[in-house]
């Protein structure tokens, strides 16, 4: 029975190009999930959008003396560009700045103002008077109470983990200014998170599908005690609170953009026809949500956006969260302000999407950090998509083509090796659909890789170049084994590589689409007419790597 799958994935804040950091925490595992299930026949519903709400984008804004809406509008362009080059394949990506978004925020809050789960307080807030601002909480750094690290920000201290707020910093300052904060009063709402602390408890330990990092860091957070938040503040740039004597307010962005997944899925709906379909999704309980994020954001996904589901009522809550950890650039930490990235936009130009998603998925930091380096790069291009997986496909079509008159060869008999490389291309296929069922992408993309280094040992057993001069039937037995290894690595690699995965599947001679075709393994019929082949992956000159590296702390991206 076909499953309903949402995919959720993290909204990037427009003020930025995206870099491979994002891509690797949530983007392309999203994707090759999405794939994955779309190829199993199932109904999928991948959304995001750009989070142009915030600080940030306003500061980015201000820098250009332009308004925050043309940053909004320059990088939601770009995302768009960027998602479809590199093939990430959202059945919606729409921003936070819609109509839409804002109606479906404001909604959300209503109802849990009318349930009795928002109140208001007034709090002292850090206001940087040299800027002239309030300080957001990620805005103000200090030393963390806890462990004494510097640098700690307002909302949490990256070193240990804790949660914080601005008060609570020892010698706290203004990030952009240095300059020392005051504090003054200022009338908000509150989220009564602490009231959900028992109930989210007991969801939580329920949920033992979940990654073994994702589960004990929700845990420790829980048992940590949760404190209520505030889910106004002071700004003019937002979803603008929909109650009178709040017009200089806005909706949080930590509240107003997980909302996003909601409003994304109705607005799907609504461009589709069908306005009441995102009722399939988020009120019939057999659908299973996942939220595809970064480490940073487990927090906002496993226990605010429940409680704030559980407050509303009538919402499926997430099933899993597959956060992955962080992904470091040449052994160090990314950081955007330094340029010591690797943006998405500058790779796509320089070179085709599925070398770095094969990289990426190979090396996927899913429950440990790992770390992208141009020499890992152009090694595991040349040795594994080269010379391994794209040197099977070449000389077993171009042999073929060569010397069967462009069509796929009839076999004769099946000897007990040939059955066992057949019998393991059966395998292949299941044991990757389980994995790739449980998000562990990395795993799967290795079995593949397996089947591919094993099906090469086979040719180099049967050596059907050399048994054509005396068995021709032995050599196509041979041929049209390796073909349908070929076919099984066209379908179990094509959420990892949808590019030359189709390309394969047209050389091979099917017509449509791959994920037409569904998960299975297709065998060619004999007869079949193949397409003149030609690479599918091109060996990269070591060159480039002290070229990329010298780009690296350069600039701005």
């Amino acid at each position: 029975m076909a499953e309903r799958v949402f995919i959720g994935v993290a909204w990037p804040y427009a003020n930025g190009s995206l870099h491979l950091g994002q891509i690797a925490g949530a983007y392309l595992p999203a994707d090759i999930f999405a794939r994955y299930h779309r190829l199993k026949g199932n109904q999928v519903l991948m959304v995001s959008g750009s989070d142009q709400h915030g600080t940030p984008i306003t500061l980015r804004a201000e820098r250009e003396g332009i308004k925050p809406e043309a940053i909004a509008a320059r990088y939601y362009g770009e995302f768009l560009d960027s998602f479809q080059r590199f093939g990430i394949s959202f059945d919606l990506f729409t921003s936070t700045g819609t109509a839409n978004h804002a109606a479906v925020a404001q909604d959300f809050f209503l109802n849990l103002l009318d349930k009795g789960y928002l109140y208001r307080a007034t709090v002292s807030q850090p206001y940087c008077p040299r800027c002239q601002r309030f300080l957001s909480d990620r805005y103000i750094e200090g030393t963390c109470p806890y462990c004494q690290a510097g640098g700690a920000r307002g909302d949490q201290c990256d070193d240990c983990g804790k949660p914080l707020s601005p008060a609570e910093l020892v010698n706290p300052y203004c990030s952009f200014c240095n300059g020392a904060p005051e504090f003054r009063d200022s009338e908000h709402f509150f989220f009564r998170l602490s009231a959900f602390q028992d109930r989210l408890l007991a969801w939580v330990k329920q949920q033992t599908h979940w990654r073994q990092n994702v589960l004990n860091f929700t845990l420790r957070y829980l048992e940590g005690g949760l404190k209520d938040r505030a889910i106004t503040r002071d700004i003019d740039w937002g979803v603008p609170v929909p109650l009178t004597g709040f017009e200089g307010k806005r909706l949080y962005v930590w509240f107003e953009a997980v909302i996003g997944y909601l409003s994304a899925a109705k607005e799907w709906a609504e461009s589709g026809g069908d306005a009441e379909r995102w009722r399939d999704y988020w009120q019939d309980n057999s659908t299973k949500i996942y939220n595809f994020i970064g480490k940073d954001n487990i927090v906002f996904h496993t226990i605010i956006w429940p409680a704030m589901l559980m407050g509303y009522g009538d919402l499926n809550l997430p099933y899993d969260v597959p956060a992955n950890e962080f992904l470091m650039i040449e052994g160090k930490k990314l950081s955007t302000s330094r340029n010591w990235a690797v943006w998405l936009p500058d790779y796509l130009a320089r070179y085709d999407p599925d070398p770095l998603r094969y990289l990426l998925s190979a090396a996927m930091p899913e429950t440990s950090d790992t770390d992208f380096s141009w020499r890992e790069f152009v090694r595991r291009n040349n040795d594994e998509l080269v010379a391994t997986y794209g040197n099977l496909v070449h000389r077993v079509l171009t042999f073929t083509y060569r010397n069967f008159a462009g069509c796929v060869p009839a076999p004769g008999g099946f000897d007990e090796r040939t059955l066992e490389i057949t019998a393991l291309a059966r395998d292949t296929i299941s044991a990757t659909s389980e994995l790739l069922s449980r998000c562990r992408f990395r795993e799967a993309i290795r079995q593949a890789v397996s089947l591919a280094q094993e099906t090469n040992r086979y040719l180099e057993e049967k050596s059907p170049w050399k048994v054509i001069k005396d068995d021709k039937s032995a050599a196509a037995t041979t041929l049209y084994t390796a073909i349908i290894v070929i076919s099984c690595l066209r379908t179990v690699l094509y959420p990892f590589l949808p590019f030359s995965s189709q390309r394969l599947h047209e050389f091979l001679g099917f017509e449509g689409s791959v994920a037409g075709d569904g998960w299975r393994l297709r065998v060619p019929e004999p007869g079949q007419r193949l397409l003149p082949p030609q690479p599918l992956f091109t060996k990269l000159d070591e060159g480039l790597i002290e070229e990329e590296l010298s780009r690296l702390g350069q600039g701005g991206g």
